[in-house]
């Protein structure tokens, strides 16, 4: 699943990551991705609150950490290793989106390009 779109999304992260090394907040990587994003003219909305349905029925309470261009969802994080509820809960976030693409990218990896997964439904 390479497309543009995540590509651009990855180059983004690879230069934050780049600056800032890991070993931070994930808050902190939001906010210098969301002004890499901003620096390349890439769109993007931040903590995204989404309904999660139970036979017909809205629950509210989840939230994407970012959703960009209206495509594709990224989760961040900043652990030594992801657990795997994480791939698990974005692929969630796909479905309850009616979306087909989402990152995983973890700031925590010594180099981000293992720390990037790639997801679709």
């Amino acid at each position: 699943m390479s497309d543009a779109l995540t590509e651009k999304i990855i180059a983004a992260a690879i230069e934050v990551h780049r600056i800032l090394g890991p070993g931070l907040l994930e808050l902190i990587y939001e906010i210098a991705l969301c002004r890499e994003f901003d620096l390349r003219g890439i769109r993007y909305a931040r903590q995204v609150e989404i309904d999660i349905m139970y036979k017909g029925f809205p629950i509210k309470g989840q939230r994407l950490d970012l959703l960009v261009e209206d495509e594709v969802i990224v989760e961040l994080k900043s652990l030594s290793n992801v657990p795997e509820v994480a791939t698990a809960q974005t692929l969630s976030y796909l479905r309850a989106m009616n979306l087909k693409r989402a990152l995983l990218i973890n700031f925590g990896q010594a180099r981000l390009v293992d720390g990037v997964k790639r997801l679709s439904l």
